[in-house]
């Protein structure tokens, strides 16, 4: 939830920015909402409107909120988002993957999309020209999982200077983290000299299994991308490396 709190409060930066730039005595500064889920499914709803509230900014005081919602109907993105249009709110915030932001993008030029549920590559995926210059009118958040592998992987060197063998253990059903662990990190393996032997984890009850093994072979460092159940499995004690 923290996670969700701080990108909610990041996106209010910037719809914050876009609201002082908008903004006219008296006007009562509106934000588009547009969501590929419902609103009992939408797990970003309800710290957005906490954000919002934390900046100041009350809805049917001085913002009003325009909430739309797909109900995981991706045929409706494009209507929803030009009703948006429509209604000339002054800001939209996308919360769903890339087509309901092309969707966005493709009802609009002019009004500000800050984008929240693209993923890692905002750029391969054609929604904005780069990360330090998006270009258009899109920008938002992106996690960047798969480019900072290898940097994660020199500060473990760093931290640990005599480190020459990594185990990582990798879910292949998390997004990205296959190509991430196949095809990224032995490029920053190698750059780093360091051996690195991965394990794939798909089962909870692979766990112990798994790092028995690892016990075994006594690998200097660990490396677990993606999060969720591999990464609480380590934090919880199931390894213990030494």
């Amino acid at each position: 939830m923290k996670k969700i709190l701080c990108l909610s409060l990041a996106i209010v930066m910037l719809v914050a920015g876009a609201i002082a730039e908008a903004q006219q005595p008296k006007k009562v500064v509106r934000i588009g909402y547009l969501s590929s889920g419902d609103p009992a499914s939408d797990f970003r709803t309800e710290p957005f409107g906490r954000a919002l509230r934390e900046f100041g900014y009350i809805e049917k005081q001085n913002i009003a909120v325009e909430y739309r919602y797909g109900q995981g109907k991706p045929d409706r993105a494009p209507e929803l988002a030009a009703e948006l249009v429509r209604l000339k709110v002054d800001i939209i915030v996308v919360s769903g993957a890339r087509e309901w932001i092309r969707a966005a993008m493709n009802a609009t030029k002019t009004i500000p999309i800050v984008m929240m549920g693209v993923g890692p590559d905002p750029v391969s995926a054609g929604l904005v020209e780069s990360l330090a210059r998006p270009g258009g009118n899109v920008t938002g958040m992106t996690t960047l999982g798969r480019e900072l592998g290898g940097k994660r992987l020199e500060l473990l060197k760093e931290a640990v200077p005599k480190l020459t063998r990594v185990a990582i253990l990798y879910d292949p059903a998390i997004p990205g983290t296959t190509r991430e662990v196949k095809e990224d990190l032995p490029i920053a393996a190698r750059a780093l000299k360091l051996n690195i032997h991965t394990w794939e984890v798909q089962e909870g009850d692979g766990f112990e299994k798994v790092f028995a093994a690892l016990n075994k072979e006594r690998p200097d460092g660990l490396y677990v991308p993606g999060g969720g159940q591999l990464f609480n499995a380590n934090v919880n004690g199931s390894l213990s490396l030494r």
